[in-house]
């Protein structure tokens, strides 16, 4: 029979080992509609050719043949090696060694334990490039999204390692530090800490962290940008920047989002969402391909009602609300938890031998991975229900025909696939499918209509 620290590695182990498969099986079953699904659906023929289909499809197809290609690699080969062989107790090893030969005190759990977490990350950056230059400069390149240079990639690359250093091992020093002196009652302490740092972050990053990666100009004084002031105006949204970001030198793809907890707020535009990415057609720096592309500004701002409709009806403050909830609800299991040696045992470590942050991690990722593939779920289902709401609030505001047009153009410029399979949907999607959004537009505006008319 299995002792306890045996059990708890196997059990483990096939939980993963089952939950990856389920998600190859809706992969599978998407990759089947990929095949089959050769027509253009019946709503979207007036916008949609055969050829822009055939693309769209081709890309899914490939993303799709990817995506297993990399569970199977991942979560079936190397995470199961990583548990069986005790990959984390290796590097815990390891980081006491190289602590001791570096002047660091091997005998404090600080120090190894930030080394510890900077050799991890320097281990899964090895891991994880190859996938990262796959999915860029093949899969990405190939189907024409992929705006990186060689250079561009690898500088945004060192500079991604040094922020997420520069953040991560303090907090991971200030994590051990709090366990090992809050008592009973740590996690309290613990989540009150990580609740601050997340609130800082979301405050900082705007500001001083993403323009380390991107490029940010204020949108030029026009008629757009009046008219999402005073869409900002009519809402009571306290706006007070508008930029807009140069996206087109990483890829092709669209977006736009506002940021800000407290005070004003600013509103942020991918170039890629505006109609020749908001410079003029006959401006010098502009690719042939990228002429004609993005919405106009009616559908922009169609698009900024629907982000505002979150904002509006409370969907971010919730959403914040969630997360802190579920975090202290995690470190609440973690103090129950940390203290049990089988974990430890389980992932290679002597007995006796309990290091906080690989306590953490052995719970957060695999001893609660049931739970939080359930409330991942769960958080799926809401977002999608938080889609509809903003939908509705746009069309409230009267672009319900000028968003429509704008999420057909997005995913056309996207090659977004518009026919997907139920289950695979359910599982992946934040998002409602766009013919599933076009859908309940089409019923909001009936029932706006009959209303009316009554």
């Amino acid at each position: 029979m299995w002792d306890s620290s045996e059990t708890t590695l196997y059990s483990m182990m096939i939980f993963l080992f089952m939950e990856t498969i389920l998600e190859m099986y809706l992969t599978r079953r998407q990759i089947c509609v990929y095949k089959q699904c050769k027509t253009v659906p019946r709503e979207l023929q007036h916008v949609m050719n055969n050829d822009t289909f055939e693309k769209a499809r081709v890309y899914g197809l490939d993303k799709a043949h990817y995506g297993m290609f990399k569970m199977i690699v991942c979560d079936i080969v190397i995470l199961q090696l990583e548990l069986y062989f005790g990959f984390m107790a290796m590097v815990w090893t390891r980081s006491v060694e190289i602590a001791e030969n570096i002047g660091l005190n091997p005998k404090s759990e600080i120090q190894v334990g930030c080394l510890f977490a900077l050799i991890l990350n320097i281990i899964g950056i090895f891991k994880e490039m190859p996938f990262k230059i796959y999915g860029t400069f093949v899969l990405e390149e190939k189907h024409g999204f992929n705006k990186q240079t060689a250079g561009f990639f690898v500088k945004d690359q060192i500079k991604a390692f040094v922020v997420a250093q520069a953040l991560t091992i303090p907090v991971a020093a200030a994590f051990i530090y709090i366990v090992q002196i809050g008592g009973q009652y740590f996690f309290i302490w613990l989540w009150a800490f990580v609740a601050v740092v997340s609130l800082v972050l979301i405050t900082i990053y705007p500001v001083y962290i993403a323009p380390i990666f991107d490029k940010f100009r204020p949108l030029e004084d026009g008629e757009l940008k009046k008219s999402i002031h005073d869409l900002a105006s009519s809402v009571k949204f306290p706006l007070g920047q508008l930029f807009v970001v140069e996206g087109s030198k990483r890829s092709a793809h669209s977006n736009a989002y506002f940021t800000g907890l407290f005070g004003v707020k600013r509103i942020v535009l991918f170039d890629t969402l505006l109609v020749n990415k908001g410079l003029p057609a006959d401006d010098p720096s502009l690719a042939e391909s990228d002429k004609g592309k993005g919405c106009k500004n009616e559908e922009v701002l169609a698009v900024l009602a629907h982000e505002l409709g979150h904002w509006k009806l409370g969907h971010v403050a919730k959403n914040i609300v969630i997360m802190q909830l579920q975090m202290f609800l995690i470190f609440l299991a973690f103090s129950k938890l940390f203290t049990y040696g089988p974990l430890y045992e389980a992932v290679g470590l002597p007995a006796g031998e309990k290091p906080i942050l690989i306590g953490f991690m052995v719970i957060v990722m695999y001893v609660l991975a049931p739970y939080n593939t359930m409330i991942s779920l769960a958080m799926t289902i809401m977002s999608r229900r938080f889609e509809y709401q903003a939908d509705g609030f746009a069309q409230d505001l009267g672009y319900a025909d000028e968003l429509g047009n704008a999420l057909i153009k997005l995913q056309l410029d996207n090659l977004g696939f518009p026919v997907y399979d139920w289950m695979y949907s359910a599982w992946n999607h934040s998002h409602p499918t766009v013919l599933q959004r076009l859908e309940r537009l089409k019923s909001l505006n009936k029932e706006g209509n009959k209303s009316k008319t009554q």
